[in-house]
């Protein structure tokens, strides 16, 4: 792959690589940006605004404005969001599951986690259903770790639970032709059966919570936007069978340690899993890309670049909750007053203390896992 395909914009359900253009992406799939006025309406009801929002981690929506003016008229919505167990967790998966947590916790409503086993099985080739189901499981301990709650939060795992989902996927399915899932998602003709049913599954969360309980609300989803096409096609169907369309708010991209591109288990070595060891995590975050000067006495002079630079991000995005102290780091950066090494130091021992943390709560959440899958 040349430099200019690498750095190419690619992002689908399945891929996302190249620098990524998040103003381009709300044009290009037809969302709304989160403005101030919305910010306020939020914060209304969830006090100050958590970090992520603060700091424009998420950036995008569909309908949460309408889901807002629906709660303070008395209608509540439920949550779901979702993960496609095809490896261990890393802590890019963690930022749109903290803030869900956050909304559960300000809006004491429900979650449906979907664990996509299925999905996995029919796109990759290389996985097969016990291994796909036993990522399932190992996936739902670091959503437990994170301290969601079993009373509300009901964990879907697609093949186990099909009996659950089979009839409504079956009403999505035959309300979108093939005509428009080839045209959202690409499919070609050697694309396998199984990945193009698949999307109707996807969509049963949205709706589920009226089969289990007879309420029929909205559903708000948070996730990354490289899902958006999903609930495109969800939201085009919905009120033909009765339900309201699903909301979304869409974060950006935690950055892989390289140059470019998300986080990405397919890069182990730019990733940090919240299953690595101590010394594994260090050497990760030593030779992480940064944007600093090829020496220290050109840096001091030049200064670094703060905004190209991977380690700086993740104070941004996880470890660096004081703004004041992030913005002393970032003058620090650019003026040359610190060196590379002395933030990835740090951040190595943060992101340490975290996982240590993750870790213990994660083997902890083997005793409560059963709590969490829906009961018949």
């Amino acid at each position: 792959m040349t430099d200019e395909e690498r750095n190419e914009m690619v992002v689908t359900p399945w891929e996302v690589r190249g620098k990524v253009d998040y103003e381009r992406l709300i044009r290009e799939f037809g969302t709304q940006p989160l403005t101030d006025d919305l910010l306020r309406k939020l914060s209304k009801h969830t006090g100050k605004l958590h970090l992520q929002l603060q700091r424009g981690l998420f950036f995008s929506h569909r309908d949460l404005d309408i889901v807002l003016d629906q709660y303070e008229k008395g209608t509540k919505f439920v949550l779901y969001t979702g993960r496609g167990p095809s490896g261990p967790v890393h802590i890019g998966h963690l930022v749109p599951w903290i803030f869900t947590k956050h909304l559960q916790e300000k809006f004491d409503t429900r979650l449906y986690f979907q664990m996509t086993d299925d999905e996995k099985f029919v796109v990759d080739d290389e996985l097969s259903l016990k291994e796909t189901a036993r990522y399932g499981y190992e996936n739902a301990l670091d959503l437990i770790a994170l301290g969601f709650e079993p009373e509300k939060t009901f964990i879907i795992y697609d093949v186990r639970d099909i009996d659950l989902l089979y009839d409504i996927a079956l009403e999505v399915a035959k309300r979108i032709t093939y005509s428009t899932a080839k045209a959202t998602f690409g499919f070609q003709d050697d694309t396998n059966l199984g990945w193009i049913f698949w999307p109707s599954i996807q969509a049963v969360p949205c709706f589920i919570h009226k089969k289990l309980t007879g309420e029929n609300v909205p559903a708000l989803i948070p996730a990354a936007i490289d899902q958006d096409p999903y609930w495109r096609i969800t939201r085009d169907i919905a009120q033909k069978l009765g339900y309201y369309k699903p909301a979304q708010i869409h974060c950006r991209f935690l950055p892989g340690l390289g140059i470019g591109g998300k986080m990405s288990a397919s890069e182990p070595e730019t990733s940090i899993f919240t299953i690595d060891k101590p010394e594994v995590v260090k050497k990760k975050i030593w030779n992480a890309f940064t944007g600093g000067r090829p020496s220290k006495a050109e840096q001091k002079k030049m200064g670094a670049d703060p905004d190209i630079c991977t380690v700086y991000q993740y104070f941004v995005y996880l470890f660096e909750e004081d703004d004041q102290k992030l913005a002393e780091r970032e003058k620090r950066c650019r003026s040359g007053e610190v060196m590379c090494g002395e933030c990835k130091i740090e951040l190595a021992e943060r992101v340490n203390r975290f996982l240590a943390e993750h870790q213990r709560k994660r083997e902890n959440a083997k005793k409560i896992v059963e709590k969490f899958h829906i009961k018949r």
